[in-house]
């Protein structure tokens, strides 16, 4: 299961990426294909134990496998976000901000914060 976590970080999809971008610099951290189970969760915050799960059209047919990785996780105590990648590209910093707002929930009123020494910061581009 690591090793396909791995690869899945390594072949993120956009609506990941996107969203990777604009909660990686907030503490209490964020993670990406964390392994819970047999299950591999897009984005967690493990200290606020939310999971956020984007999913695109292909989940219209996996309602069922959806709704029993959904109990598993939150039989394991873990609240679970499931988000539309369109809403997230049509409106990404909304979708960061209700993201943000779930987690001070799951953290009784704790919003995450930016890092210090990276507030500001350009992000320069990788190369591929």
């Amino acid at each position: 299961m690591t090793e396909r976590a791995r690869r899945l970080r390594r072949d993120s999809t956009p609506a990941e990426r996107k969203l990777w971008r604009l909660l990686s610099r907030y503490r209490p951290a964020f993670t990406r294909q964390l392994v819970v189970g047999n299950y591999i969760v897009d984005l967690a915050c493990r200290e606020a134990k939310l999971a956020v799960e984007l999913d695109g059209s292909q989940h219209l047919c996996q309602q069922d496998y959806d709704a029993q990785r959904t109990a598993f996780l939150e039989s394991q105590g873990w609240r679970v976000l499931r988000l539309w990648n369109s809403e997230l590209m049509a409106n990404p910093e909304g979708v960061a901000e209700f993201v943000l707002s779930q987690t001070a929930e799951c953290l009784n009123g704790t919003r995450p914060q930016p890092v210090a020494h990276k507030e500001g910061r350009v992000r320069k581009p990788r190369m591929r």
